[in-house]
């Protein structure tokens, strides 16, 4: 006989009282328990680590001898006693023994419901739908189980549903039909007797199906069509809580059935809501309430009850609490999210940047000791308790075992791990903030007005006369109550800052016009309310610019980013895009969510983020007019890299798995010079000979094109102009790389314009192999590089420049930064002029570094006198940054002639230096 299964006497010594803190397992009265009893049974367990295929050979064993409700019974006692010398003796991992509970779950319910099914099913025949298709049956689990972090003393929560309603085929001899709930119905009583009820070798797992639709009064077993019914109708917010923890744990031939994704798409919508929502945050503050006073009702009389590691301040189930909190607020946008484990959850929270990583790994600590905790306290009697015990030598066993060298020094770890755990969930919820709000009447807090009409007489006389009719608003009068205090609250403190002199009258206005787009979509005053921070820079935006509420109209969700205390000072990282990108698409692949629409919507909302991420950095000054074009311009690039990736993948008739395919970016995606809401200037291109290439590319071009500029739910991504291509719009959408290199480097009879070798000035290989890269760098090189009549290619310009100037006419005492004589399109040209015509004895100039690097360097290599060069980038950059701003003020780029003078001079003082006397004054 082992070691570990040998009898052991009523009372163990206990070693730690000699000065050697030990913690044998053979203290756990539970463990001298089950030695006595199942002595001759424990060999049946192999030694070692437990896993599922262990158990079922030791169930096989056990049903030998026993009916299978006695096997499991005795199974789980044989389990239980691994548990407690792993755990104790061997230091077994957390995981390792949820893990093992969990299996031990699912082979209890996947035996009890086979063996259920077998004995209806011979009564009564196979349960079927109208069309005599069979009827799948699902026991859901809930909470730890779902989670598989079952602790081992813990009950499951469970709830059963059948696929669809029906009735049963009947017996061998034709009878015994019933419906299909009566037969679930039945069922659901024999897993009850299986694995629930007690018996002489106890139970297998305490069952509780109070989380069932309608709970208590509800039925046993539930359709999927009533399920989802009941979600529409009935489901509560604290039931989206539990629902996010849901899985499929039996039978096991249904775990991996593809009908089971029905249930999925009935659960997800429910849990996960398509926008941010931030209205959960007082629906978990009732229930942690609810779930405090409770405790309170149980520790009345016993203050001995108040040390519970579960549910008392700063203890695991705060731990989630706050996990699942930030899982239901942004899993809807945010797939990655989506996950059932506490730990792993913590470690997806902070990859995505909504916890600080010593935060995530501060509570990921907390909840590993917290659980070893609750574990130890019911090794000790298998008593579904969290509380640490009253005796002395259970504490002292407990820390032992825990590895610390007395109770005390157990103690300030324990309360170490419990004050952080609490700081933090405080810090999400608002620990010390009260409900003030109830039936539309706020109580006295703040001087916070109590009605709308009560506001109207607190706000500043402009601001009350603009909201002052929204009373009439449809919308409005639908407000529930607490969405209506939400508003008066958020109107309140605005108000505040503008009497203050914090706000400028157009902030309060702008966010005021805002808040009326959105009424009726509470979970945006709810994000206002929880994060202050938010409504902060919401203002300060509103007070910079007019084009943020234009976007944020748009794309109402992209608020949510101003709560990252990291969203002014970081810059955008393709590689940490892609990889997000990448793990919601995973996410959304393992629930076979990834339809064309989700997927594009994916696209859009990552966009939609990053932009308005830059657009905050931007209009609170925290990066340049050049930082704001790179970044939106490496986002384009990502953008374009992964809708090409996915479109291909998703292409039903291709030759071959990587495509042969290059984009080339023109104009300001060309030169790096995207603005907010720039057009995409691009050039399709292939370099495929296979028969079916130009099929082929061509539905990739669709397709491609489809996705970025195709407006969803979550608006669009780009508008493409494919003008550029050769033969323009009349040409071919894509074309063969051959073909265009033909095109631009002027062989055969159809050949490029000199407005399109200009364009190729700004042109830059987007996304592509290594090897076509290094062809369109050749061209580029050949076109840009080739002998030119200069006189010609001066005429040509002057010619196309007078032609723009024509459609353009000025505008009396105004400047126009882009238009006028010695403005950004003068600029440009004579930037392009100086490429075309010296760049084959000045190669420098043949890069795509920008119009400001080129006149430098053409300065440098004498093509223009000191300080013509350097004078005119200065003055293209200060237009470019007026152009910028008036662009976010949605006004025109023109400012008064006096105040543009020196760049105006700076930009003729260009023309003339590289056009000559003989070109005239463009003006």
């Amino acid at each position: 006989m082992s070691a570990s299964s040998a009898p052991v006497p009523a009372t163990a010594p206990f070693p730690g009282q000699e000065g050697h803190c030990q913690a044998p397992a053979d203290y756990s009265r539970l463990c001298q328990r089950l030695r006595r009893r199942y002595a001759a049974e424990l060999p049946l367990l192999a030694p070692g680590p437990l896993d599922k295929a262990a158990m079922a050979n030791t169930l096989a064993a056990l049903c030998d001898q026993h009916a299978l409700g006695a096997a499991l019974r005795i199974l789980r006692q044989l389990v239980l006693e691994r548990l407690v010398v792993r755990d104790v003796e061997q230091g077994a991992s957390v995981d390792e023994i949820t893990r093992s509970m969990t299996w031990l779950a699912e082979l209890a319910l996947d035996r009890a419901c086979t063996q259920g099914q077998a004995m209806l099913t011979e009564k009564h025949g196979q349960p079927q739908d109208e069309q005599g298709r069979p009827v799948q049956f699902w026991i859901i689990g809930m909470g730890k189980l779902g989670a598989r972090e079952l602790n081992v003393s813990s009950d499951i929560d469970l709830i059963y549903v059948y696929e669809r309603e029906g009735e049963t085929s009947g017996n061998a001899q034709g009878r015994g039909r019933i419906s299909c709930q009566e037969y679930f119905g039945q069922l659901v009583r024999i897993i009850q007797t299986l694995v629930g009820d007690t018996t002489e070798h106890g139970f297998v797992f305490r069952m509780d199906l109070a989380l069932r639709p309608h709970g208590k009064s509800g039925p046993a077993a539930i359709a999927l069509s009533a399920l989802n019914d009941y979600f529409f109708v009935h489901g509560r917010e604290w039931e989206r809580f539990a629902w996010l923890k849901s899985r499929v744990v039996a039978p096991a031939a249904c775990v991996a059935s593809p009908n089971v994704q029905k249930l999925r798409e009935v659960v997800l919508p429910f849990v996960f809501r398509r926008y941010l929502d931030y209205a959960v945050f007082d629906a978990l503050r009732d229930l942690h309430r609810q779930i405090r006073e409770h405790a309170s009702v149980r520790c009345a009389g016993r203050p001995e009850r108040a040390n519970d590691v579960k549910i008392s301040r700063g203890g695991i189930r705060e731990i989630e609490f706050t996990v699942q909190l930030l899982q239901v607020v942004r899993g809807g946008q945010f797939p990655e999210l989506r996950c059932r484990p506490t730990l792993e959850a913590l470690e997806r929270l902070a990859r995505a940047g909504l916890m600080p990583q010593q935060t995530a790994e501060q509570l990921a600590e907390a909840y590993r000791f917290l659980r070893q905790v609750e574990h130890r306290i019911q090794y000790l009697d298998d008593q579904q308790t969290h509380v640490l015990p009253t005796r002395d030598d259970d504490l002292q066993w407990i820390a032992c075992s825990m590895g610390h060298a007395d109770v005390p020094h157990f103690l300030r770890a324990l309360d170490l791990h419990r004050e952080r755990v609490a700081q933090e969930f405080d810090a999400l919820l608002g620990g010390s903030k009260a409900k003030t709000c109830s039936g539309g009447q706020c109580h006295k807090n703040g001087g916070r007005p109590a009605s709308f009409e009560q506001l109207l007489q607190q706000l500043p006389a402009a601001m009350a006369q603009h909201v002052q009719d929204w009373p009439d608003l449809p919308r409005f009068a639908a407000l529930r109550d607490d969405s209506l205090a939400r508003v008066l609250q958020i109107l309140h403190t605005t108000g505040q800052r503008l009497a203050k002199g914090e706000i400028s009258q157009d902030a309060a206005t702008r966010f005021c016009d805002w808040m009326e787009s959105l009424l009726g979509r509470d979970t945006y005053f709810a994000l206002l309310v929880e994060r202050p921070i938010v409504h902060t820079r919401i203002l300060h935006m509103m007070a910079a610019a007019r084009w943020p509420l234009r976007y944020m109209l748009r794309h109402p969700g992209v608020v949510d980013e101003l709560a990252s205390g990291s969203v002014l000072h970081e810059r955008f990282d393709p590689a940490t895009f892609r990889t997000e990108i990448g793990l919601r698409l995973e996410s959304l692949q393992r629930t076979g969510e990834d339809d064309e629409e989700n997927l594009m919507n994916l696209l859009r909302r990552g966009h939609h983020a990053e932009l308005f991420r830059t657009l905050a950095r931007d209009v609170e000054q925290r990066i340049s007019v050049e930082a704001v074009a790179d970044d939106l311009s490496a986002l384009a690039d990502t953008i374009l890299q992964i809708t090409t990736d996915w479109c291909w993948q998703r292409l039903r008739k291709k030759h071959r798995e990587e495509p042969q395919f290059a984009i080339i970016g023109y104009g300001k995606l060309g030169g790096k010079e995207l603005g907010y809401g720039s057009d995409l200037d691009i050039v399709f291109v292939f370099d495929d000979e296979h028969d079916d290439a130009p099929e082929t590319y061509a539905a990739l071009v669709r397709k491609l094109i489809t996705w970025l500029t195709a407006k969803t739910a979550e608006g669009d991504l780009y508008e493409i102009d494919t003008a550029l291509r050769p033969n323009g719009n009349s040409g071919l959408l894509v074309t063969s790389f051959q073909a265009y290199a033909n095109y631009q480097q002027q062989r055969g009879s159809n050949t490029a314009w000199t407005w399109e070798h200009q364009a190729m000035t700004r042109a830059r290989f987007v996304l592509g192999s290594d090897h076509l890269r290094e062809r369109f760098d050749e061209v580029r090189s050949a076109v840009i590089q080739a002998p030119r009549d200069r006189a010609a290619l001066r005429q040509e310009i002057r010619a196309m420049r007078e032609r723009m100037r024509a459609a353009h006419p000025g505008h009396a005492g105004q400047f126009d930064v882009k238009h006028s004589p010695g403005g950004m399109i003068d600029i440009e040209f004579a930037t392009q002029y100086l490429v075309l015509a010296h760049s084959a004895e000045h190669p420098e100039l043949v890069r795509n570094a920008g119009n400001i690097a080129l006149l430098q360097i053409a300065e440098q290599q004498g093509l223009l006198p000191a300080p013509v060069g350097h004078s005119a980038a200065d003055a293209y950059r200060a237009l470019r940054r007026i152009q910028h701003i008036a662009r976010l003020n949605e006004q025109p780029a023109r400012i008064p002639l006096q105040e543009a003078e020196p760049h105006q001079l700076a930009g003729l003082a260009l023309w003339q230096a590289v056009f000559g006397s003989d070109a005239g004054n463009p003006g």
